[in-house]
């Protein structure tokens, strides 16, 4: 017999179900948390339905028809989060770092790229397509993961961001309209440990299983530059106007492991088992509308976009580590649908470069205030940003374009008071502990485009 950590990790996995000190996984993802790519991060994704960039394949895939040249992308994402739960009082109040909650950062390596497809058929029509690609802790880590409940409260958005990919093509159907589609793509894992164990902790007979399949989720959109398909010949009022709309059905990242052990002479056939169901990360129904009005030096694009977050309520009673905040009774997980209302601007200060700056704000989808075990935290945002992007068009030692981008962004997280629930809490089933939650985060944002 043998000493074997297959047992530890199924005992593992089963501490996720019970209280933790601190929880960094998330419910979001780079592009709906902070953007893409540098020009959507700058904008606060204002301008992010009318990116000719790649990021294009997530946000509004048609408009990767606009531009007709090639590219490839690489960049970095940096996101710093000093996320607070400030006391306001309570029954047994925990021990806390000071009032920082959560300040480990997400930071991310990303890979795009844009080309036209035309040249391998039979048709002279052009069909675009795009891929987009980030993977957390600048690639190292593919699948990032962690579900837990929480003493001292975790935060509902911010943290780990999981792999990031989105593959998709547009091509026009008409003058100046195009469609385009995407696949999301996100990974749902099955862990299936069966072993026999001394009460020391020795196995042996042991099997382990490990699978992952892809959850494929449609984007698809439409994009229309009314001058173009009304009035190709110019001189009309609206030449230079466009109008975009995008649906990006939900997705997720699911974990499911089925663990069993016997101990001889303690736990016979068919022995303990363990059952744990978890989701990670959860995306909504996001319908997104644009209008874009540009003219040679400069752009400003407004959009909205409907953020079906009330489902998640239907999600969570499948998740065996968060369904009692989700039941009947005290500290029930509510979440409602949310509008986001966004603006974004360019302006061309130079044939080589131009500014971006861009502003949003986005109430929290959490429509509760307390979360039994579970103790979500979330609030209302103010979201800024600001980029630099410079483009030389004959660079010395490319036969392309070079661009570079920069772009910083601001979230403003405005203060909101929770109540704290705990099974195991001498208080419950009253509230042991009343906070506030507030912060602050910083992104940082660069990368390198090669036209082609």
């Amino acid at each position: 017999m043998k000493k074997n950590k297959v047992l530890q990790g199924a005992a593992l996995v089963a501490s996720m179900g019970v209280l933790s000190g601190q929880a960094m996984a998330s419910m979001g993802n780079i592009g709906t948390t902070y953007g893409v790519l540098p020009s959507d991060i700058a904008s606060a994704q204002g301008l992010s339905l009318f990116n000719t960039q790649v990021s294009a394949v997530y946000y509004n895939p048609a408009y990767l028809a606009k531009d007709p040249r090639g590219e490839l992308t690489f960049g970095l994402l940096h996101a710093e989060h000093e996320l607070r739960a400030n006391s306001l009082g309570g029954a047994a109040p925990p021990i806390r770092n000071g009032d920082v909650l959560q300040d480990s950062p997400s930071q991310h390596v990303l890979v795009g790229m844009k080309t036209d497809l035309s040249s391998m058929t039979r048709f002279k029509h052009p069909i675009y397509m795009g891929v987009m690609l980030g993977v957390e802790k600048y690639g190292e880590e593919m699948m990032a993961f962690e579900s837990a409940t929480s003493n001292e409260g975790q935060y509902f958005e911010y943290g780990r961001q999981p792999l990031f990919l989105v593959l998709g093509g547009a091509t026009q159907i008409w003058r100046g309209l195009d469609a385009g589609a995407s696949a999301r793509l996100t990974l749902h894992s099955d862990a299936e440990l069966r072993a026999t164990t001394t009460l020391g902790g020795e196995t042996s007979y042991e099997s382990l299983n490990v699978s992952a399949k892809p959850s494929i989720r449609p984007i698809v959109s439409m994009n229309m530059d009314w001058g173009e398909s009304f009035c190709p010949d110019g001189g009309c009022w609206y030449n230079g106007l466009e109008t975009a709309l995008s649906y990006r059905g939900y997705s997720n990242t699911k974990t499911t492991v089925d663990a069993n052990t016997v101990i001889p002479g303690t736990i016979g056939e068919p022995g303990l088992s363990l059952a744990v169901t978890t989701l990670d990360s959860y995306q909504p129904d996001i319908i997104a509308l644009g209008l874009l009005y540009g003219k040679e030096r400069f752009r400003v694009g407004v959009s909205a976009e409907l953020q079906r977050w009330s489902d998640l309520e239907d999600e969570f009673k499948g998740d065996t580590i968060k369904d009692q905040a989700v039941e009947d009774g005290i500290g029930v997980l509510e979440f409602k649908d949310i509008v986001i209302p966004r603006i974004g601007a360019e302006f061309k200060v130079s044939p080589n470069y131009t500014l971006t700056g861009g502003v949003a704000y986005s109430k929290s989808p959490l429509d509760s205030d307390a979360s039994l075990d579970v103790n979500y935290l979330d609030a209302d945002k103010l979201i800024v940003g600001l980029g630099l992007t410079a483009q030389f068009d004959d660079p010395h030692f490319f036969a392309f374009p070079v661009r570079f981008d920069l772009a910083y962004q601001y979230q403003k997280l405005r203060p909101r008071d929770f109540d704290l629930y705990a099974t195991n809490s001498p208080s419950y089933p009253q509230s042991y502990e009343r906070v506030e939650a507030e912060g602050d985060v910083h992104v940082f944002a660069g990368s390198v485009t090669l036209k082609f």
